[in-house]
């Protein structure tokens, strides 16, 4: 895909976004038996299988984006979140019927399976917002589906000049994966959004059963699996 001339913006490296998906899938393949059995490693081969043909497609940068693949990436992140919910369910019922000698497996379990989940809500939102990666800065602004996030680079334009040099406006800037990254696990430790604001109703419920998700890992199943070991 050709950049638009009115862009500046430098196209997105692909491996920040496969390392946090290795990442997350590695802590799905250490997963304890009693979690998740043969399905965690139908989790890891299913996310594998998806990656391989994305990194194939954009090995370095991302510049180019086909249909097929655009659905592939929202497939294996959409996947990664739905799996994280469905072993979130099964960690808080198996401490509801845990014993004692089970405590240390499943609170590092509740770690694992918290971290997964704010790597695959990272890459949902990098995915989804304004029409995904490649179209964040390679298209013009005008032709760019409408925010489902607004960061505050959107609106520094008219800040002091040190901080308005960062902004959308002056320096074409636009979200990285980073910036996904840190909205996403503040959305999982304050429980609500903090540095990047949700614009449209799926970013809205998507982050609310993202904050869910934390809350219960932070609050019930940690809470539950000290009580355990003491």
């Amino acid at each position: 895909m050709q950049q638009h001339p009115s862009r500046t913006a430098p196209s997105e490296h692909r491996w920040p976004p496969v390392v946090a998906l290795l990442i997350a899938l590695g802590l799905y393949a250490a997963l304890p038996g009693k979690i998740l059995g043969v399905e965690r490693y139908v989790v890891v081969i299913f996310g594998l299988a998806l990656l391989v043909p994305l990194v194939i497609e954009n090995p370095r940068r991302l510049t180019r984006r086909s249909k097929v693949t655009k659905w592939l990436s929202i497939t294996l992140a959409g996947g990664l979140v739905f799996a994280n919910q469905a072993a979130l369910v099964v960690l808080v019922v198996a401490l509801a019927v845990g014993a004692p000698h089970d405590a240390p497996e499943l609170l590092i379990a509740s770690v694992q399976i918290w971290a997964a989940n704010v790597i695959g809500f990272t890459t949902l939102y990098w995915e989804l917002d304004r029409g995904g990666p490649v179209l964040r800065t390679m298209a013009a602004r005008a032709d760019l589906p409408p925010a489902d996030l607004r960061f505050p680079q959107d609106e520094d334009e008219d800040a002091v000049a040190e901080v308005a040099a960062g902004s959308s406006a002056v320096r074409d800037w636009t979200p990285r994966f980073v910036d996904y990254f840190y909205s996403s696990i503040s959305t999982s430790m304050a429980f609500s959004a903090t540095d990047a604001m949700p614009l449209s109703s799926r970013f809205k419920l998507l982050m609310a059963l993202q904050a869910f998700g934390g809350f219960v890992v932070l609050t019930l199943v940690i809470a539950r699996s000290v009580n355990l070991l003491a």
